[in-house]
């Protein structure tokens, strides 16, 4: 709820004109009404209306203002005449009107242009730019008609009034990077895939990466969902990497490096938290040393993500990317309390991005670690990996431990169970299937649609192709073993039992229902923890409930100044493109903090805050002046009988014929919003 003056918010009308300022009706909305924490904003305006929450607002400099920003950011695709002209006449005109040299007719060419460009407009900024602007003209027509007939300036024509603007789109809003979608998906529509990569390298430097194994919370955003199905967003942002990498150039940088500022930073981890910070303080001219504890580079994807999903030699061009930015990296080196106490006097400001690497217990009875078969997520995954992509084979000591008689994960003629819903319990079981498991079998509280919402559609199903069970709604109950060697489990069955107050429906044991399950192998995937054990104990940073550090999510600095976190570590385990999205932030916030003392947020970082509250993408909204039916392109998939034994990427990506095809697809959804302060 918003208190407002006046919103035609999303098409809600509401009036308080005239009205003394207790009965002010509301908006259903989360608006804007204040800017920052000592600014208060005077009015919204945007691509479904505007809301005013002042009474002395200038609403024909304000709808100038707005006009004006279009030419600004021209993102307007330039296909067609009112997007191209249009938006110039709107600002002219309306800048004729508010210093006082208008005419009637120029308010009746206003609100013919206006419709015209809603109408005919290609692409969505030119159709509701002109949207708040008939508003304003339609419900202050008197204010407009003073200017014209008593031939004067609007009343703050010539004032100082700050005017904040931000350019968005549905699926923009819905990136956690917040990457410019439409932009890359431009580049690759006209062939000019260093374009289409710069545009994503703007707010993620792991393009390769996030190519392959973002969830793509972009795609339910996606504007083409509501005519037919959603762009293939995540598919088309790894061309212009690949393009980058296959053909041997340089990196494409999307910003010039700057001169040294004489500032250091220390970063704690070198995964997508870490190398993402590096990267964007390194391009600010801040030296940085990122110490990392394992002999790789790369965090989790490299040692938890397996290479069919993730080819090393790919991400090792993201990693090459920040290296080559100027970033320095000191590996198998574990940071130590007395290491934070020196980085804390040796450089201007800290990171910590270590992630969370020890796997959470499935909480059952007789779950002991030292039970041979019982091996957690975390460790299996990195023994697999750490083989697999750099010959890093099972000590003796390993091979005793893991009951395993190669020095690689041999698992033929085993059972292996995996409890979990997530990416990390998916990538377990497909691993299983491919160090040879006799029987592979998931374990899940929840249900199908479940943990396709946790992780993706084509990986749950991958997963069934290649032989994986799922048995939903079960959880273990008890490990039997003999003589410390895992045997059994105890599976409960539950079922979802419904609110008959109209609530969540709940999970309830079946009683009776529980069967055993005899297996060689129980995997905990159910959640990963932070280990934080080398931060001081006197520095009392406040912590989470979930045991990781604690920030306000906005500025990732902790309770103590100059030490900031991101990533895993700060809100527990995520998606890499969400990691990346916070460190992307915490780096902005650094490279002024290292320079001023001071944490700010910019505009930019303001606005994308507000915007994310107010929700950028109507899922009821109904798409008009398209063609729908234009059918989504599948890049193609190894067949399942190529695959399940060995690690070749499954995901082939796109032909550059089925790139251009979906790229067309695209609807170019900018939307521009402004706030005056």
């Amino acid at each position: 709820m918003s208190k407002v003056y006046f919103s035609t918010w999303m098409g809600e009308l509401i009036n308080n004109l005239n009205k003394p300022e207790e009965e002010w009706e509301q908006s259903a909305y989360n608006l804007p009404a204040q800017y920052d924490s000592h600014r208060e904003s005077k009015a919204f305006i945007g691509w479904d209306g505007v809301a005013l929450f002042d009474k002395d607002v200038d609403v024909i400099r304000l709808a100038m203002e707005y006009a004006a920003q279009y030419q600004e950011y021209s993102e307007a695709c330039g296909r067609c005449a009112p997007g191209r002209w249009g938006g110039r006449i709107l600002y002219d005109m309306l800048d004729k009107i508010a210093r006082g040299e208008g005419s009637v007719a120029d308010m009746d060419h206003l609100k013919e242009i206006g419709k015209s460009m809603q109408a005919t407009s290609k692409c969505e900024i030119g159709k509701t730019v002109p949207n708040p602007i008939l508003d304003l003209m339609t419900h202050f027509e008197d204010e407009f008609m003073a200017c014209i007939n008593e031939k004067k300036p609007s009343k703050h024509y010539n004032a100082q009034v700050g005017y904040i603007a931000k350019i968005t789109a549905p699926c923009t809003d819905a990136c956690p990077a917040h990457v410019d979608i439409p932009a890359y998906i431009e580049g690759v529509r006209d062939l000019r895939f260093d374009d289409s990569l710069m545009a994503t390298r703007q707010t993620m430097p792991l393009a390769h990466t996030c190519g392959r194994v973002c969830p793509h919370p972009c795609e339910e955003a996606c504007r083409r969902t509501n005519l037919d199905e959603p762009i293939s967003i995540m598919a088309l942002k790894r061309l212009g990497a690949d393009y980058e990498t296959d053909h041997g150039f340089g990196f494409f940088h999307p910003m010039e490096k700057k001169a040294d500022t004489g500032k250091r930073v220390a970063v704690v981890g070198a995964g997508p938290a870490g190398l993402t910070t590096a990267y964007y303080l390194a391009a600010e001219g801040i030296a940085v040393d990122v110490y990392e504890e394992l002999p790789v580079l790369g965090g989790e994807v490299t040692v938890g993500v397996p290479e069919y999903r993730m080819p090393w030699d790919k991400y090792a061009k993201d990693i090459e990317c920040v290296r080559d930015m100027g970033v320095n990296f000191i590996m198998n080196h574990r940071v130590s309390k007395d290491d934070m106490r020196r980085f804390e006097s040796e450089y201007d400001a800290t990171m910590i991005a270590s992630g969370t690497r020890i796997s959470k217990k499935v909480y059952c009875e007789n779950e002991r670690p030292e039970i041979t078969g019982y091996w957690g997520a975390i460790d299996f995954l990195d023994r697999v990996n750490l083989c697999e992509k750099f010959g890093y084979k099972l000590t003796p000591e390993q091979r005793k431990e893991y009951a395993i008689d190669n020095e690689y994960v041999d698992l033929r003629g085993k059972t292996l169970a995996c409890v979990g819903g997530g990416f990390t319990s998916m990538d377990v079981v497909r691993c299983a299937i491919r160090a040879g498991a006799k029987k592979v079998i998931m374990l899940y509280r929840r249900d199908e649609k479940t943990i396709i919402r946790n992780t993706t559609y084509e990986e749950y199903h991958e997963a069934v192709e290649e032989g994986v069970e799922f048995i939903f709604h079960s959880a273990v109950a008890k490990i039997v073993d003999e003589d410390n060697v895992l045997k059994k489990l105890i599976v409960d069955r539950y079922e979802l039992v419904p609110d008959p107050n109209g609530g969540r429906p709940q999970l309830e044991k079946i009683e009776g229902a529980s069967f055993e399950l005899e297996v060689d192998y129980l995997i905990p995937a159910v959640s990963q923890s932070a280990d934080l054990k080398f931060l001081p104990e006197e520095w009392e940073l406040e912590m989470t409930s979930w045991a990781t550090l604690k920030t306000n999510g906005k500025d990732y600095m902790t309770s103590r100044k100059g030490i900031f976190a991101s990533g895993d570590c700060e809100y527990g385990p995520m998606t890499i493109v969400n990691a990346v999205g916070q460190a992307k932030r915490a780096a902005s916030v650094m490279a002024r903090y290292v320079q001023t003392g001071e944490i700010t947020l910019s505009d930019e970082e303001i606005m994308e805050d507000h915007l994310r509250k107010l929700k950028v993408y109507n899922k009821k909204e109904k798409i008009t002046g398209w063609l729908p039916g234009l059918p989504r392109q599948h890049s193609e998939i190894l067949p399942v009988d190529e695959r399940r034994d060995n690690n070749k990427e499954v995901n082939l990506g796109f032909t550059q014929e089925e790139a251009l095809s979906e790229a067309e697809r695209c609807m170019r959804c900018y939307y521009i919003a402004m706030i005056a302060t």
